[in-house]
Parts: C-alpha cells; sequence; structure tokens
C-alpha cells in the first residue's frame, strides 16, 4: 500500500469515529462529583481508575477526558465554590476550611520593628503609645544596576 492510499484510510477512519462532544464531559464530570466525591482526588490518574470502577464509559478517550476535568473541578472546589456542583460539598470544604486555626498567629503584635519616618507619623497622628514600637536604624539596601552589564555604570567598554 502506498502512503497516499494508507493516510486516505486513516483519515476515513477517524471520520468514522464519534466527536467527544464537552458537554458530556463537563456534564458526566459534574455528576461523579457530586455522587463519588470523598474518593476523588487532585490526581488524574487515581480519578481515572475510580471512574473505571464506578461509571460505564464507553471508551479510553472520553474515560480521560472526564477524569481531566473531573481532577480540574477538583482543584477548583479546594479554592472556592464551584457553579453546577451540589452546595453541600462546598460549604463542607468550606467549613474545613474555617474551622483550620494556626499554630502561630500571622499577626504577632508584641514586638514591631519600624523605622523614624514612621515614629513621627505616628507621634503626629498622636498614637505614638502603641505598645511593643520598637525603633530600628534603617538597613541600606545595595544598590543594583539596571540594564545590561558594561553598558555605562563605569564597567568594562567594548572593544571593536
Amino acid at each position: 500500500m502506498t502512503k497516499k492510499k494508507k493516510k486516505k484510510k486513516e483519515r476515513k477512519n477517524r471520520e468514522r469515529m464519534g466527536r467527544v462532544r464537552t458537554k458530556t464531559v463537563k456534564k458526566s464530570s459534574r455528576q461523579v462529583i457530586e455522587r463519588y466525591y470523598s474518593r476523588m482526588t487532585l490526581d488524574f490518574h487515581t480519578n481515572k481508575k475510580v471512574l473505571e470502577e464506578v461509571a460505564l464509559i464507553p471508551s479510553k478517550r472520553l474515560r480521560n477526558k472526564i477524569a481531566g476535568f473531573s481532577t480540574h473541578l477538583m482543584k477548583r472546589i479546594q479554592k472556592g465554590p464551584v457553579r453546577g456542583i451540589s452546595l453541600k460539598l462546598q460549604e463542607e470544604e468550606r467549613e474545613r476550611r474555617m474551622d483550620f486555626v494556626p499554630d502561630v498567629s500571622a499577626i504577632d503584635t508584641q514586638h514591631i520593628e519600624v523605622d523614624k519616618e514612621t515614629i513621627d507619623m505616628l507621634q503626629s497622628l498622636g498614637m505614638s503609645d502603641i505598645p511593643g514600637i520598637t525603633q530600628v536604624d534603617p538597613v541600606p539596601v545595595q544598590q543594583i544596576p539596571f540594564g545590561r552589564p558594561g553598558a555605562g555604570f563605569g564597567g568594562a567598554q567594548r572593544r571593536y
């Protein structure tokens, strides 16, 4: 068989194969997440195996697309509410995030180091009696040259 005939045959096979519609993938992905949220993870390969067990999906390609979109949605659910997925799941996720209490507070007001300008500003506002504020000498910042090395700034020049 010549190369031309092989390509033509491959093209015919592809034309016979059905398209995977985005609507199908998204809808089934949302349904799987609603029903099997506890088994789904943020890992594509794990989600693919879960789909294999819980759903009858006719093709490998469709299964992979659904698993991929499910993984994407699981990551979005971690960040916040997602449209089209049961609010009960998202409420549980939000509560779990709200119940988390850090070991050390990010806002530690026992000891605050500020420079002279900040203390002057606080005095002008009448707030100089705030406890825990100490004055620190400003740390000199090293000047980093901007642009190409050797282009000005006293560096070695190109010789032509």
